[in-house]
Order: C-alpha cells, then sequence, then structure tokens
C-alpha cells in the first residue's frame, strides 16, 4: 500500500532562485500550511510557558504575599500549573508532528523530482558529471534540506516566538529590566552573521570534497574485480586516503569555526543573564521590586536568553541547508532532454542518409568529420576500424543521444531531429559492448526495455534467438535467477546474450550491435550469428565489430579511421581494393592459421 504525503506534484525548477530563501519558500508549496500550523503551535506552547512564570508571581506575591493559604486557592493554582505543562507538550508535540510531516515531505518529494530528472538529462551532462558527485547531492544535501526544514527553519520560528513573547511579559513586569535584557541581542546577531559567511564557503567545499570522495569509492566498488586482478589494492587506499585527507582538512576547519563561535555567545549571553540577575536582585534589596516579579523576571530570562543563544546557533546551522539547497538546484537547473518533442511516424521503413554529417564533443574533439552513406531499409551496415576511430559515435547518433553539429542525416526522408528522441528510441535496440544487467531475474532483466506484458513464450523465443536459453536452464531457478549486482554471476559472455535477448524482444525496427559477440566463444558466436541472420530481416541494422568474419554478409561495411569513412562497399568490393579492411583480413586470417597450427600440433 502506498501512502502519500500532500501534494508532490511540483515541477521544481520553477522554485529556482537566485535568492535561497525565495526558493525554499518556493519549494513548500502545498505545504505551507503545516508549517504554519507547526509554528502556531509552537508560539502556543511558548506562550503556555510564559503564562507559567507569570503564575508563579501571581501565587508568590497575590497568594503567598497576601496570606490566601486557603485550600481552594492553592488546588486552582495547582491545577494552573498542570493545565499549563499539559498545554505546552500537546502544542510541542504537535508543532514536532507538523514540521516532521513538513520535512520529510518536502525531501520525499525532492528525492522523487531530482531522481526523475537526472533520468532526464542529457548523455552530455552525465559524461560531464561525475557520478559520485550525483549520488552525494541526491542523498547528503537533500539530507541537510530536510534538517533545515524539520530543526533550522522551525527552530528558527520557535525562537522568535519564544524571545518575543517573553521579552513582551518581561516588559510587562519591569520594561527597564525588558531593555537591559536585550543588550546582547544586536552583539549576538553580529557574530552569527560573521560566521554564517564564513562557515557557508567552508561548507560548499567540504560537500564538493564530499562529492569527490563519494565518486572515489564508488569507482573503486565499482573496478573492484579489477583493482583485486592487478593487485593495486594500496594503490587505491592512497588515493583514498589523499581526498579523504583533504575532506578532514575541511571537516575539521568546518568544525573549528563553529568551536570558536560556541564559547563567543557563551559569554555575551553568561554576562547578559549575570547583568539581569544582579541588576534585578539589588532592585528587590532596594524594594523596587517584589519578590515574586523577581522570580518569574528569573525565569523568563532564561528563556529570554536561551533563544538568542540558539538563533545564532541556528542562523549559523543555516548555511548547511541553504548551500545543499543550492548545491542540489545546480542539478535541477540544467535543463531536460526534451524527450517527447518532434513527430511520432506510425511506421519505419528505416532508411537512412548520412549527408556531409560531422559531430564534435567539444569545440577542439572533432568525432566524426563529413559521414556520407545511405543505407536502405532492411540493410545491414557493419562498421569496421580501430578503438577511436568514431564507430560508436556514429551509431549514437541515430537514438539522437548526440546531435550531429553539421551535416544531415535523414530517416525515411526526414531529417532525424524532427522525430522525438522517445520514439526513436523506442523503435531502436542496442546491444552494447559492455552489456549492462540489473540487480533483478533473468526474466526481469529481458523484458526490462519492452513496456507491456510479455509471455513466457515470447521471452523464451527471444532467449533461444540469442543462444542463451539452454543456459537458463541449468540454473536452480531458470528464469528467475537473480543475476546479482551489474550481472556478476553470470560470465561475459551470458550477460552479453541476455542483453541481446533484451534487444531482440523490443522488437526494433533498427538493430545496433555494438560488438556484441566480442565476449562469447567461437561456437557461440556461430549460433548468435545465425539466429540474427533469421531476426536481421526487415530490419535495418548497423553492427560494430572488431573480427572480419562477424561483418563478411553485411550489405553495406563501412572501414572507419580518425572520425572518416576511408574505405565503404562489400567485403567482396574491399578485398579486390588494396587498404585498411585487406590488411586487417589478412591480419586476423594469419593468426588464425598459425592458432590452427599450434592446436594441431599439441
Amino acid at each position: 500500500m502506498t501512502t502519500t504525503l500532500a501534494p508532490a506534484a511540483l515541477d521544481l525548477k520553477t522554485t529556482v532562485s537566485d535568492n535561497r530563501l525565495v526558493g525554499m519558500w518556493r519549494m513548500m508549496k502545498g505545504f505551507r500550511l503545516k508549517y504554519f500550523g507547526a509554528a502556531l503551535a509552537l508560539g502556543l506552547a511558548a506562550t503556555a510557558k510564559t503564562a507559567t512564570f507569570l503564575l508563579l508571581r501571581y501565587f508568590i506575591d497575590n497568594v503567598l504575599g497576601q496570606g490566601k493559604t486557603d485550600a481552594q486557592t492553592i488546588l486552582l493554582i495547582a491545577f494552573g500549573f498542570v493545565a499549563l505543562a499539559s498545554c505546552e507538550g500537546t502544542f510541542s508535540f504537535l508543532s514536532g508532528k507538523l514540521a516532521a510531516q513538513t520535512a520529510e515531505g518536502l525531501a520525499r518529494r525532492l528525492r522523487n523530482y531530482l531522481f526523475d530528472h537526472v533520468q532526464h538529462l542529457s548523455f552530455t551532462y552525465h559524461d560531464q558529471t561525475k557520478t559520485g558527485d550525483l549520488i552525494q547531492r541526491s542523498t547528503s544535501d537533500v539530507d541537510s534540506i530536510r534538517g533545515f526544514f524539520l530543526e533550522q527553519a522551525i527552530g528558527l520560528g520557535r525562537i522568535l516566538m519564544l524571545f518575543l513573547i517573553n521579552f513582551v511579559a518581561v516588559l510587562a513586569l519591569h520594561w527597564q529590566l525588558a531593555l537591559v535584557s536585550a543588550v546582547a541581542v544586536p552583539i549576538i546577531m553580529a557574530v552569527s552573521v560573521f560566521f554564517f559567511r564564513r562557515v557557508s564557503k567552508v561548507y560548499e567545499q567540504f560537500q564538493d570534497q564530499d562529492g569527490v570522495v563519494s565518486t572515489v569509492l564508488q569507482e573503486n566498488l565499482t573496478g573492484v574485480r579489477v583493482v583485486k586482478a592487478f593487485a593495486r589494492q594500496d594503490y587505491e587506499r592512497d588515493k583514498f586516503q589523499k581526498q579523504n585527507a583533504i575532506r578532514f582538512g575541511l571537516g575539521r576547519r568546518f568544525m573549528t569555526m563553529h568551536s570558536f563561535f560556541w564559547p563567543i555567545t557563551d559569554i555575551v549571553c553568561g554576562l547578559q543573564m549575570l547583568a539581569g540577575y544582579v541588576i534585578g536582585a539589588i532592585m528587590v534589596m532596594e524594594g523596587q521590586l517584589s519578590l515574586g516579579t523577581y522570580l518569574a523576571y528569573a525565569g523568563l530570562l532564561v528563556w529570554l536568553i536561551w533563544p538568542m543563544r540558539e538563533l545564532g546557533r541556528l542562523i549559523v546551522q543555516t548555511s548547511t541547508g541553504l548551500v545543499s539547497y543550492g548545491r542540489v538546484m545546480d542539478v535541477i537547473r540544467q535543463d531536460r532532454e526534451p524527450l517527447d518533442e518532434g513527430i511520432r511516424a506510425g511506421h519505419l521503413r528505416g532508411e537512412i542518409v548520412f549527408d556531409n554529417v560531422s559531430f564534435a564533443y567539444g569545440k577542439d574533439a572533432p568525432a566524426l568529420r563529413n559521414i556520407s552513406f545511405a543505407c536502405k531499409p532492411g540493410q545491414s551496415v557493419a562498421l569496421l576500424g580501430s578503438t577511436g576511430s568514431g564507430k560508436t559515435t556514429l551509431v549514437n547518433l541515430l537514438p539522437r543521444f548526440y546531435e550531429y553539429t553539421s551535416g544531415k542525416l535523414t530517416l525515411d526522408g526526414i531529417d532525424l531531429k524532427a522525430y522525438s528522441r522517445a520514439f526513436l528510441r523506442s523503435q531502436i535496440g542496442i546491444v552494447e559492448q559492455q552489456p549492462f544487467l540489473f540487480s533483478r531475474t533473468i526474466r526481469e532483466n529481458i523484458t526490462y526495455g519492452v513496456g507491456r506484458q510479455v509471455s513466457d513464450a515470447e521471452i523464451e523465443a527471444a532467449a533461444r534467438a540469442a543462444a542463451i536459453h539452454d543456459v537458463i536452464l541449468t540454473f536452480p531457478e531458470g528464469y528467475n535467477t537473480l543475476v546479482g549486482e551489474k550481472g556478476v554471476t553470470l560470465s561475459g559472455g551470458q550477460k552479453q546474450r541476455v542483453a541481446l535477448a533484451r534487444t531482440l524482444l523490443k522488437d526494433p525496427r533498427i538493430l545496433i550491435l555494438d560488438d556484441a559477440t566480442s565476449s562469447v566463444d567461437t561456437e557461440t558466436e556461430a549460433d548468435i550469428r545465425e539466429a540474427l541472420q533469421r531476426l536481421m530481416k526487415g530490419r535495418t541494422t548497423f553492427i560494430i565489430a572488431h573480427r572480419i568474419q562477424s561483418v563478411m554478409n553485411a550489405d553495406l561495411i563501412l572501414v572507419m579511421d580518425k572520425g572518416r569513412i576511408v574505405q565503404h562497399g562489400t567485403h567482396d568490393t574491399l578485398m579486390a581494393e588494396p587498404g585498411i579492411y585487406r590488411q586487417i583480413y589478412d591480419v586476423q586470417t594469419r593468426i588464425e592459421i598459425e592458432l590452427e597450427k599450434e592446436i594441431a600440433s599439441v
């Protein structure tokens, strides 16, 4: 059963403001009533606390002082103390409850929105942003914002109300004492603002470095097998300790500032209370103040000075919430990738034409240069070339992961940029060079990209086509076997075939196989290739491979080098002319012959 905290549907991008307090106020839309309820309850609790001291004054001066010691009066006053204490406790509980609902509701809304927002950011943004930093902003920073609303924002309201209510009460008792008791206020405010500005800068640096530490940790855990394989534990430890030492230094500086703040405010508040008690005592001895008034003032003074001290602390701590808000809003400010803008064609034929297409990841990093070729519907296009030649970059233009910078790219005669990204990606199936599997069952991984109810027969058909069905049946749980994080319980070839089955079940009009058979043995590769020959009929297919045997049957082979097409044609035409293709073929053939000789001699 899903519980909801009203209301969660709010575009937080509209709340972004250069003034962080204004932005937080906008973000509270839908929760402001609860916040005001919490503040009102705090005011009532503070009023009950103040009334307790005023009742104490009445009891001493007007009851004990005048000898009214009858049982009925004593019982009424006792009942008054109990009632006020009950009111204070009840309203304090109510305030805490409403504040918690506000803070947790806002944190839930922010986490949900931020996660969804990150899913819709462009590939370019994710290329330029470290995963650990995003995790830090989505967890630690969001939790700091939650703490701001739970403790700091409501605490500021509570402190202001306590001060105002108690100051008015002291004014009513003796206005000269009230003025004396407020001397420390401007001093504490000045000290708080001074520390606030400096703490904010240090905390922002601390959070940034925390993101660096999270990135180092995330990369290490992701590549733990490589670390162990190369025995690089000491290197990784030193790298982590170096970044953690920087974090330690910033954290120590941050806490040192807090350590300086507390004694300063404690001294100021202590002197203020001492002055108030002494002056009040002198006035009692001189007959200018009654004993009951002095005792009430002594109690009220504590609740007058304490809010001033806490106000300074909260002003300093507020910097953490505001800094975290700014870091989260830096992510939310980023424009989402417009998935649904553009046309959605009913049926794609798969005719693709590149006309002098170029692309660069940055101003000085051209990845593709003047790419031109045409692919008819249902044809297979093979891309061959050395690492970094631009093969993967070229196919990444088709689902609009990146936008080409010049030239023209059409799909079925329509400019590719006219199609919506969501439509294109629903029509394109991709099997990547390094397949990613989720920590779920094999069944869930195969059906991940379908978006509809799928029968067991369809799942098994896709698995058979990917030559993984028989392997799955050998597992104790069959298709319900959990594959572990990133598919760790499967071999490289098994993961690749599960990813291939996932793509085949999607039944796309365009297939992209990014070196899809690189992690399988020769026999399995032959099985997959045979299945693909049947499934590729009627679909436009792009095949990225390093082995000539994987591309020999393609309708068009493109040989790439440094972002350019240096050769194109069929296997026979490319073998008939000198060039890179024939060189690769000769090298691979020679290696296979030598390998066969070695095997035969064993």
